[in-house]
């Protein structure tokens, strides 16, 4: 994912969180919102309840590699916000992206 196609400022996250739309899994609650461009952008979450440091960006990163290998299935146009639970911190991404793509599939933002 590159650079640019990330959500970092707070207002772009509240927006997700208040106009959004919520599904959860286990391991991570996943907000997503028309965005105003033709990108997919992804912004992650990953709190102190999680645990330290090491915790929250092995949690990150699992995230995001993750959401890499569902990029090229998503519909263009979508912002997501992915906050992360603790059992995030047990799973592969391999897993994580299986249960991502059925969260997407199921509101439908995968291309057929």
């Amino acid at each position: 994912m590159k650079r640019e196609d990330k959500l970092k400022q707070n207002w772009e996250f509240r927006r997700l969180y208040t106009r959004g739309k919520c599904v959860a899994s286990p391991a991570f609650v996943l907000y997503f919102a028309k965005g105003k461009n033709g990108r997919v952008r992804l912004g992650i979450t990953a709190g102190k309840k999680i645990g330290f440091a090491v915790k929250r960006n092995r949690a990150k990163r699992v995230i995001t590699a993750a959401f890499d290998m569902c990029l090229p299935k998503i519909k263009k146009g979508y912002d997501f916000v992915i906050v992360s639970r603790n059992r995030i911190l047990s799973l592969k991404s391999t897993e994580v992206a299986k249960m991502l793509f059925a969260l997407l599939s199921d509101s439908g933002l995968t291309e057929s």
